[in-house]
């Protein structure tokens, strides 16, 4: 395998992260999280054993499927795997009403980010994985170093404030 800092291109800056398959124990369950509070749309389902949600109408953002999992169990801790799954909200009025719903549900946060780029709320879904939900700033608000490189930070959001964005 070659050294990462010798390849000869990049890829292209067009290129973007589609969409993401997750394994679930329990198809109803993950389905009552993603489209019962997060609000996704079913696209298309495959009976008992998988189901294609979207935001929009698109074909789907997020699989999911019980093909290897059923009724399985989370992986340990100290294994590796995906961390978490981010799902970019187009407004901060639009994260405020997914934060809304999470407290609808009574669903815990595990933290909730400012990172000067995106503002960010982290959670678990009922199968364990990691999910971030978050909105980017502007570029044009990013933080910088003198250098024009980029500063982002780790510091507590403010979930009062995003609440009080409101969806028009």
């Amino acid at each position: 395998m070659s050294d990462h800092a010798s390849s000869p291109r990049p890829v292209p800056p067009g290129t973007r992260i589609g969409h993401v398959h997750l394994k679930v124990a329990d198809l109803e369950r993950a389905l009552g999280f993603y489209c019962g509070v997060l609000g996704f749309e079913i696209m298309q389902r495959m009976g008992d054993q998988a189901a294609f949600i979207s935001a929009g109408g698109y074909h789907h953002h997020i699989g999911l499927n019980t093909w290897q999992s059923k009724g399985g169990h989370p992986p340990a801790p100290g294994t590796t795997g995906l961390f978490h799954t981010a799902i970019l909200y187009p407004t901060r009025a639009a994260l405020a009403d997914a934060l809304r719903r999470l407290i609808e549900a009574g669903i815990a946060l595990d933290g909730a980010s400012d990172h000067g780029v995106s503002e960010a709320l982290y959670l678990r879904d009922p199968d364990d994985n990691g999910v971030e939900l978050y909105r980017d700033r502007p570029q044009s608000e990013w933080p910088r170093n003198p250098d024009g490189s980029l500063a982002m930070t780790t510091r507590r959001l403010d979930l009062d404030d995003l609440l009080a964005a409101r969806v028009s």
